[in-house]
Protein backbone atom coordinates (compact mmCIF):
# COMPACT_ATOMS: atom_id res chain seq x y z
CA UNK A 1 0.00 0.00 0.00
CA UNK A 2 1.20 3.69 -0.91
CA UNK A 3 1.64 6.52 1.57
CA UNK A 4 -1.16 9.31 0.55
CA UNK A 5 -1.39 13.03 1.30
CA UNK A 6 -3.95 15.88 0.65
CA UNK A 7 -3.18 18.01 -1.95
CA UNK A 8 -4.51 20.98 -0.83
CA UNK A 9 -2.49 20.94 2.56
CA UNK A 10 -0.06 18.07 2.43
CA UNK A 11 -1.85 16.14 5.06
CA UNK A 12 -0.83 12.76 5.31
CA UNK A 13 -3.77 10.42 4.89
CA UNK A 14 -5.11 6.53 5.77
CA UNK A 15 -5.99 4.58 2.11
CA UNK A 16 -9.77 4.70 4.18
CA UNK A 17 -10.30 8.62 4.68
CA UNK A 18 -12.86 10.54 2.78
CA UNK A 19 -12.15 13.36 4.62
CA UNK A 20 -8.64 15.82 4.74
CA UNK A 21 -9.17 16.50 8.66
CA UNK A 22 -6.92 19.39 8.63
CA UNK A 23 -8.02 21.14 5.24
CA UNK A 24 -11.82 19.34 5.25
CA UNK A 25 -11.92 18.78 1.73
CA UNK A 26 -13.36 15.49 0.69
CA UNK A 27 -11.06 12.88 -0.28
CA UNK A 28 -12.08 9.96 -3.05
CA UNK A 29 -9.32 7.11 -4.60
CA UNK A 30 -9.08 6.79 -8.12
CA UNK A 31 -7.61 3.51 -9.06
CA UNK A 32 -6.31 4.48 -12.35
CA UNK A 33 -3.92 6.91 -11.16
CA UNK A 34 -3.19 5.38 -7.59
CA UNK A 35 -3.90 8.65 -5.78
CA UNK A 36 -6.37 9.51 -3.21
CA UNK A 37 -7.13 12.86 -3.92
CA UNK A 38 -8.52 15.64 -2.52
CA UNK A 39 -11.97 17.01 -4.29
CA UNK A 40 -13.19 20.45 -5.36
CA UNK A 41 -17.06 20.06 -5.61
CA UNK A 42 -18.83 21.14 -8.86
CA UNK A 43 -22.15 21.05 -8.22
CA UNK A 44 -24.17 18.27 -9.69
CA UNK A 45 -25.05 16.07 -12.46
CA UNK A 46 -29.11 15.85 -13.65
CA UNK A 47 -29.89 12.73 -11.36
CA UNK A 48 -28.51 14.65 -8.33
CA UNK A 49 -25.49 13.15 -8.03
CA UNK A 50 -22.54 15.82 -6.74
CA UNK A 51 -19.78 15.58 -9.29
CA UNK A 52 -15.95 16.34 -7.99
CA UNK A 53 -12.58 17.57 -9.93
CA UNK A 54 -9.59 15.18 -8.57
CA UNK A 55 -6.75 17.66 -7.60
CA UNK A 56 -4.72 14.55 -8.41
CA UNK A 57 -3.84 12.81 -11.66
CA UNK A 58 -5.74 14.24 -14.67
CA UNK A 59 -8.41 16.15 -12.85
CA UNK A 60 -10.99 14.75 -14.83
CA UNK A 61 -14.63 15.24 -13.71
CA UNK A 62 -15.37 12.33 -11.25
CA UNK A 63 -18.30 10.93 -9.12
CA UNK A 64 -18.33 8.71 -5.65
CA UNK A 65 -18.97 5.04 -6.32
CA UNK A 66 -22.50 4.43 -5.45
CA UNK A 67 -21.62 2.64 -1.97
CA UNK A 68 -20.53 5.97 -0.54
CA UNK A 69 -24.25 6.27 0.25
CA UNK A 70 -23.19 3.78 2.60
CA UNK A 71 -20.21 5.02 4.09
CA UNK A 72 -18.36 2.00 2.72
CA UNK A 73 -16.40 3.31 -0.20
CA UNK A 74 -14.44 6.33 -1.36
CA UNK A 75 -13.02 5.09 -4.73
CA UNK A 76 -13.87 7.49 -7.54
CA UNK A 77 -16.35 6.76 -11.53
CA UNK A 78 -15.95 8.63 -14.24
CA UNK A 79 -18.60 11.06 -14.42
CA UNK A 80 -19.97 10.21 -17.94
CA UNK A 81 -19.27 6.11 -16.65
CA UNK A 82 -22.02 4.22 -17.17
CA UNK A 83 -22.63 2.07 -14.11
CA UNK A 84 -22.86 3.85 -10.78
CA UNK A 85 -20.28 1.37 -8.69
CA UNK A 86 -16.43 1.53 -9.02
CA UNK A 87 -14.67 -0.73 -10.09
CA UNK A 88 -13.93 -2.42 -6.79
CA UNK A 89 -17.52 -2.49 -5.59
CA UNK A 90 -18.90 -4.07 -9.08
CA UNK A 91 -17.33 -7.12 -7.94
CA UNK A 92 -20.14 -7.12 -4.82
CA UNK A 93 -22.74 -9.79 -6.14
CA UNK A 94 -24.62 -10.13 -2.56
CA UNK A 95 -24.80 -7.60 0.14
CA UNK A 96 -26.43 -7.87 3.84
CA UNK A 97 -30.18 -6.38 4.82
CA UNK A 98 -28.77 -2.95 6.04
CA UNK A 99 -32.01 -2.28 7.65
CA UNK A 100 -29.94 -3.63 10.45
CA UNK A 101 -27.43 -1.42 11.61
CA UNK A 102 -25.51 -4.26 13.30
CA UNK A 103 -24.95 -5.53 9.50
CA UNK A 104 -24.05 -2.47 7.55
CA UNK A 105 -21.43 -1.49 10.35
CA UNK A 106 -20.04 -5.32 9.73
CA UNK A 107 -20.25 -5.23 5.92
CA UNK A 108 -18.54 -1.93 6.13
CA UNK A 109 -15.57 -3.93 7.68
CA UNK A 110 -15.51 -6.29 4.84
CA UNK A 111 -15.74 -3.57 2.03
CA UNK A 112 -12.70 -1.93 3.90
CA UNK A 113 -10.58 -5.51 3.32
CA UNK A 114 -12.19 -6.06 0.05
CA UNK A 115 -10.97 -2.64 -1.47
CA UNK A 116 -7.30 -3.24 0.14
CA UNK A 117 -7.52 -6.59 -1.91
CA UNK A 118 -8.73 -4.84 -5.19
CA UNK A 119 -5.93 -2.41 -4.66
CA UNK A 120 -3.19 -4.78 -4.87
CA UNK A 121 -4.67 -6.82 -7.66
CA UNK A 122 -4.57 -3.99 -9.65
CA UNK A 123 -1.38 -2.71 -9.08
CA UNK A 124 0.11 -6.61 -9.69
CA UNK A 125 -1.62 -6.27 -12.97
CA UNK A 126 -3.83 -9.40 -12.77
CA UNK A 127 -7.23 -9.93 -14.70
CA UNK A 128 -9.87 -8.53 -12.76
CA UNK A 129 -13.31 -9.28 -14.33
CA UNK A 130 -16.29 -9.37 -12.64
CA UNK A 131 -19.85 -11.29 -13.62
CA UNK A 132 -20.84 -8.66 -15.95
CA UNK A 133 -17.55 -7.98 -18.11
CA UNK A 134 -17.14 -12.56 -17.88
CA UNK A 135 -20.15 -14.04 -16.54
CA UNK A 136 -18.56 -17.80 -16.55
CA UNK A 137 -15.24 -16.96 -14.35
CA UNK A 138 -15.52 -13.30 -13.07
CA UNK A 139 -15.01 -12.76 -9.72
CA UNK A 140 -17.38 -11.86 -6.82
CA UNK A 141 -18.66 -11.35 -3.37
CA UNK A 142 -20.91 -12.67 -1.35
CA UNK A 143 -21.63 -11.11 1.76
CA UNK A 144 -23.95 -13.53 4.17
CA UNK A 145 -25.36 -12.80 7.30
CA UNK A 146 -26.05 -16.34 9.05
CA UNK A 147 -29.78 -17.59 8.92
CA UNK A 148 -32.15 -17.64 11.78
CA UNK A 149 -32.22 -21.68 12.67
CA UNK A 150 -29.46 -23.06 9.93
CA UNK A 151 -26.11 -23.93 10.23
CA UNK A 152 -23.60 -20.73 10.34
CA UNK A 153 -21.86 -19.25 6.99
CA UNK A 154 -19.04 -20.47 6.31
CA UNK A 155 -16.29 -18.49 4.01
CA UNK A 156 -15.17 -20.35 0.94
CA UNK A 157 -14.64 -20.18 -2.97
CA UNK A 158 -16.68 -21.75 -5.62
CA UNK A 159 -15.91 -20.71 -9.24
CA UNK A 160 -14.77 -17.35 -8.86
CA UNK A 161 -17.73 -16.84 -6.11
CA UNK A 162 -16.25 -15.97 -2.96
CA UNK A 163 -18.61 -16.84 0.48
CA UNK A 164 -18.10 -14.04 3.08
CA UNK A 165 -19.39 -14.91 6.38
CA UNK A 166 -20.57 -11.65 7.52
CA UNK A 167 -20.35 -12.55 11.03
CA UNK A 168 -16.49 -12.68 11.03
CA UNK A 169 -16.79 -9.11 10.86
CA UNK A 170 -17.21 -8.83 14.64
CA UNK A 171 -13.61 -9.37 16.57
CA UNK A 172 -14.93 -11.27 18.82
CA UNK A 173 -16.38 -14.09 16.72
CA UNK A 174 -13.44 -14.29 14.34
CA UNK A 175 -11.33 -14.56 17.38
CA UNK A 176 -13.45 -17.43 18.66
CA UNK A 177 -13.18 -19.07 15.21
CA UNK A 178 -9.13 -18.74 15.38
CA UNK A 179 -8.69 -20.48 18.69
CA UNK A 180 -11.21 -23.28 17.82
CA UNK A 181 -9.42 -23.73 15.02
CA UNK A 182 -6.02 -23.07 16.41
CA UNK A 183 -4.49 -20.44 13.68
CA UNK A 184 -2.47 -18.08 14.56
CA UNK A 185 -3.42 -15.42 12.09
CA UNK A 186 -6.82 -14.80 11.20
CA UNK A 187 -8.38 -10.91 9.85
CA UNK A 188 -10.59 -10.14 7.56
CA UNK A 189 -8.10 -9.19 4.41
CA UNK A 190 -6.37 -12.27 5.02
CA UNK A 191 -9.49 -14.29 3.97
CA UNK A 192 -9.87 -12.54 0.97
CA UNK A 193 -6.61 -12.72 -0.30
CA UNK A 194 -6.65 -16.68 0.55
CA UNK A 195 -10.30 -16.95 -1.23
CA UNK A 196 -8.66 -15.09 -4.61
CA UNK A 197 -5.89 -17.25 -4.33
CA UNK A 198 -8.58 -20.29 -4.88
CA UNK A 199 -9.61 -18.24 -8.24
CA UNK A 200 -6.52 -17.70 -9.79
CA UNK A 201 -5.75 -20.77 -9.36
CA UNK A 202 -8.48 -21.57 -11.80
CA UNK A 203 -7.23 -18.46 -14.08
CA UNK A 204 -3.42 -18.58 -14.11
CA UNK A 205 -3.26 -22.65 -13.18
CA UNK A 206 -5.56 -24.75 -14.63
CA UNK A 207 -7.33 -22.61 -17.11
CA UNK A 208 -4.33 -21.59 -18.57
CA UNK A 209 -2.34 -24.92 -18.91
CA UNK A 210 0.34 -24.61 -16.35
CA UNK A 211 -1.50 -27.46 -13.82
CA UNK A 212 1.90 -29.68 -14.73
CA UNK A 213 4.57 -27.27 -13.49
CA UNK A 214 2.36 -26.49 -10.46
CA UNK A 215 2.13 -30.12 -9.35
CA UNK A 216 5.65 -30.18 -9.69
CA UNK A 217 5.71 -27.42 -6.64
CA UNK A 218 2.47 -27.89 -4.48
CA UNK A 219 1.92 -31.49 -5.31
CA UNK A 220 -0.71 -33.65 -6.85
CA UNK A 221 -4.57 -31.32 -6.72
CA UNK A 222 -6.23 -34.39 -7.91
CA UNK A 223 -6.50 -35.70 -4.53
CA UNK A 224 -10.01 -36.04 -3.00
CA UNK A 225 -10.76 -32.86 -1.69
CA UNK A 226 -13.30 -33.13 0.49
CA UNK A 227 -11.83 -36.67 2.04
CA UNK A 228 -8.13 -34.20 2.57
CA UNK A 229 -10.29 -31.62 4.36
CA UNK A 230 -11.65 -34.41 6.53
CA UNK A 231 -8.37 -35.85 6.92
CA UNK A 232 -6.92 -33.08 8.43
CA UNK A 233 -9.22 -31.54 10.15
CA UNK A 234 -9.37 -35.36 12.50
CA UNK A 235 -5.92 -35.36 12.58
CA UNK A 236 -4.31 -32.05 12.29
CA UNK A 237 -1.37 -30.97 10.10
CA UNK A 238 2.32 -32.65 10.68
CA UNK A 239 4.26 -32.15 13.53
CA UNK A 240 7.36 -30.84 10.69
CA UNK A 241 4.63 -28.89 8.88
CA UNK A 242 6.91 -25.58 9.15
CA UNK A 243 9.53 -26.89 6.79
CA UNK A 244 7.98 -27.01 3.71
CA UNK A 245 4.54 -24.83 4.40
CA UNK A 246 3.66 -21.35 5.02
CA UNK A 247 1.32 -22.91 7.71
CA UNK A 248 -0.68 -25.79 9.15
CA UNK A 249 -4.04 -25.32 7.07
CA UNK A 250 -1.55 -25.42 3.78
CA UNK A 251 -0.74 -28.97 4.40
CA UNK A 252 -4.82 -29.85 4.06
CA UNK A 253 -4.64 -30.42 0.25
CA UNK A 254 -2.78 -28.44 -2.82
CA UNK A 255 -5.22 -25.81 -3.30
CA UNK A 256 -4.81 -24.68 0.30
CA UNK A 257 -1.09 -24.70 -0.14
CA UNK A 258 -1.45 -22.68 -2.80
CA UNK A 259 -4.25 -20.40 -1.86
CA UNK A 260 -2.10 -19.99 1.58
CA UNK A 261 0.91 -19.07 -0.73
CA UNK A 262 -0.62 -16.29 -2.62
CA UNK A 263 -2.07 -14.79 0.52
CA UNK A 264 1.08 -14.49 1.99
CA UNK A 265 2.52 -13.34 -1.04
CA UNK A 266 -0.45 -10.33 -1.03
CA UNK A 267 0.58 -9.87 2.91
CA UNK A 268 4.44 -9.03 1.85
CA UNK A 269 4.08 -6.82 -1.75
CA UNK A 270 1.63 -4.56 0.27
CA UNK A 271 3.66 -4.48 3.62
CA UNK A 272 6.72 -3.80 1.79
CA UNK A 273 5.43 -1.02 -0.19
CA UNK A 274 3.89 0.61 2.69
CA UNK A 275 7.58 0.05 4.50
CA UNK A 276 9.25 1.27 1.61
CA UNK A 277 6.71 5.09 1.22
CA UNK A 278 7.96 5.24 5.22
CA UNK A 279 11.48 4.50 3.97
CA UNK A 280 11.91 1.80 6.56
CA UNK A 281 15.64 0.85 7.20
CA UNK A 282 16.50 -1.75 9.97
CA UNK A 283 20.06 -1.50 11.87
CA UNK A 284 19.68 -3.72 14.89
CA UNK A 285 22.25 -1.95 17.74
CA UNK A 286 23.38 -5.10 18.73
CA UNK A 287 27.10 -5.77 21.01
CA UNK A 288 29.77 -5.89 18.69
CA UNK A 289 30.03 -9.90 19.44
CA UNK A 290 26.83 -10.20 17.53
CA UNK A 291 27.80 -8.51 14.17
CA UNK A 292 26.85 -11.56 12.31
CA UNK A 293 23.43 -11.68 13.59
CA UNK A 294 22.74 -7.72 13.46
CA UNK A 295 24.04 -8.07 10.07
CA UNK A 296 21.09 -10.39 8.76
CA UNK A 297 18.57 -8.42 10.57
CA UNK A 298 19.77 -5.53 8.84
CA UNK A 299 17.37 -4.16 5.77
CA UNK A 300 16.43 -1.02 3.79
CA UNK A 301 13.67 -1.02 2.59
CA UNK A 302 13.83 1.05 -0.59
CA UNK A 303 12.29 -0.52 -3.57
CA UNK A 304 9.10 -1.12 -5.22
CA UNK A 305 7.94 -4.48 -4.54
CA UNK A 306 5.42 -4.25 -7.90
CA UNK A 307 8.66 -3.43 -9.65
CA UNK A 308 11.43 -5.23 -11.40
CA UNK A 309 12.80 -7.21 -7.84
CA UNK A 310 12.71 -10.58 -7.31
CA UNK A 311 11.08 -13.08 -4.23
CA UNK A 312 14.89 -13.84 -2.78
CA UNK A 313 15.49 -9.51 -2.33
CA UNK A 314 11.84 -9.33 -1.24
CA UNK A 315 12.20 -11.74 1.40
CA UNK A 316 15.65 -10.47 2.45
CA UNK A 317 13.91 -7.52 3.30
CA UNK A 318 10.64 -8.47 4.90
CA UNK A 319 12.28 -11.15 7.44
CA UNK A 320 14.17 -8.31 9.64
CA UNK A 321 11.22 -6.26 8.96
CA UNK A 322 8.50 -9.01 10.46
CA UNK A 323 11.01 -9.70 13.37
CA UNK A 324 11.43 -6.00 13.98
CA UNK A 325 7.27 -5.35 14.10
CA UNK A 326 6.89 -8.46 15.75
CA UNK A 327 9.01 -7.66 18.48
CA UNK A 328 7.55 -3.87 18.49
CA UNK A 329 3.88 -5.83 18.94
CA UNK A 330 4.89 -7.81 21.66
CA UNK A 331 6.19 -4.52 23.85
CA UNK A 332 2.43 -3.68 23.52
CA UNK A 333 1.12 -6.92 24.59
CA UNK A 334 -0.36 -7.41 21.17
CA UNK A 335 0.07 -10.80 18.69
CA UNK A 336 2.76 -10.93 16.15
CA UNK A 337 2.47 -9.02 13.60
CA UNK A 338 3.42 -11.73 10.69
CA UNK A 339 3.48 -14.72 13.32
CA UNK A 340 4.93 -17.37 10.38
CA UNK A 341 8.31 -18.68 9.81
CA UNK A 342 8.97 -19.23 6.39
CA UNK A 343 11.36 -22.17 5.33
CA UNK A 344 13.43 -22.46 2.23
CA UNK A 345 10.51 -24.58 0.73
CA UNK A 346 8.20 -22.54 1.37
CA UNK A 347 10.19 -19.42 0.18
CA UNK A 348 10.97 -21.29 -3.07
CA UNK A 349 6.52 -21.47 -3.37
CA UNK A 350 6.22 -17.77 -2.96
CA UNK A 351 9.13 -17.53 -5.81
CA UNK A 352 6.64 -19.86 -8.16
CA UNK A 353 3.53 -17.23 -7.01
CA UNK A 354 5.92 -14.74 -7.96
CA UNK A 355 6.70 -16.17 -11.54
CA UNK A 356 3.71 -16.52 -11.88
CA UNK A 357 2.06 -13.15 -11.40
CA UNK A 358 4.89 -11.40 -13.24
CA UNK A 359 4.61 -13.55 -16.27
CA UNK A 360 0.81 -12.73 -16.20
CA UNK A 361 1.05 -8.73 -16.07
CA UNK A 362 4.26 -9.54 -18.23
CA UNK A 363 1.36 -11.27 -20.83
Amino acid sequence: MKLFHCQACAQVLYFENVRCERCGHALGYLPGETELSALEPLGAAGEGTPLWRPLAGSGKTARLCSNAQYEACNWLVDADSAGGFCIACRHNRTVPDFADPANLLAWQRWQSALHRLVYTLCRLGLPLANRADDPERGLVFDVLADPPGAPKVLTGHDEGIVTLALSEADDAERERRRTAMGEPYRTLLGHVRHETGHHYWNLLVRDAGRLEECRAVFGDDSRDYGEALRAHYANGAPLDWQEAYVSAYATAHPWEDFAETWAHYLHIVDTLEMAAAFGLRIRPRLPQAEATAAAVLAATIDFDPYGPVTIEEMIEAWLPLTYAANSLNRCMGAPDLYPFVLSAPAIAKLGYIDRLVRGTNAA
